[in-house]
C-alpha cells in the first residue's frame, strides 16, 4: 500500500512557474512508477507526465511537453512536477498517482494506477 500527499499548488500568472511535490509512504518507493494527472472542471481527468521506478525514463502529454518536467528523488520518497511557462489552460486539480511493479514502466493509463493522492489546485490567471 502507498499513501500519496501532494503540495505546491496555488495561483500564478500566465508565464509563471510552480513546482508540485508528492511524498509517498507505506511501501518501498523505488518499486512504484509515479505519474501526474490533472482534471479541469467539466472535463475528464487526463495524463500529464509519468516517470518509471528508477527515474531513467519519463513521458509527457503533448500539451505540456517542453514546459513541464517530472523527476523523482527516491531517497526522499518524493516525485516532482516542475511547471514552467504556465498557461490558463493548465488550470486544474493535479493528482499524484502510483503504480506498483518490480518491472520498470512509465504509467500513463488512469485505470492502471493503483494509488492516488487527493490532489492540489493549480490556477493560472491571464
Amino acid at each position: 500500500q502507498v499513501q500519496l500527499v501532494e503540495s505546491g499548488g496555488g495561483l500564478v500568472q500566465a508565464g509563471g512557474s510552480l513546482r508540485l511535490s508528492c511524498v509517498a509512504s507505506g511501501r518501498t518507493f523505488s518499486n512504484v512508477a509515479m505519474s501526474w494527472f490533472r482534471q479541469a472542471p467539466g472535463k475528464e481527468r487526463e495524463f500529464v507526465a509519468g516517470i518509471n521506478q528508477s527515474g531513467r525514463s519519463s513521458a509527457y502529454a503533448d500539451s505540456v511537453k517542453g514546459r513541464f518536467t517530472i523527476s523523482r528523488d527516491n531517497a526522499r520518497n518524493t516525485v516532482y512536477l516542475q511547471m514552467n511557462s504556465l498557461k490558463p489552460e493548465d488550470t486544474a486539480v493535479y493528482y499524484c498517482a502510483a503504480k506498483w511493479g518490480l518491472r520498470a514502466v512509465v504509467a500513463d493509463r488512469e485505470d492502471g494506477m493503483d494509488f492516488w493522492g487527493k490532489g492540489t489546485q493549480v490556477t493560472v490567471s491571464s
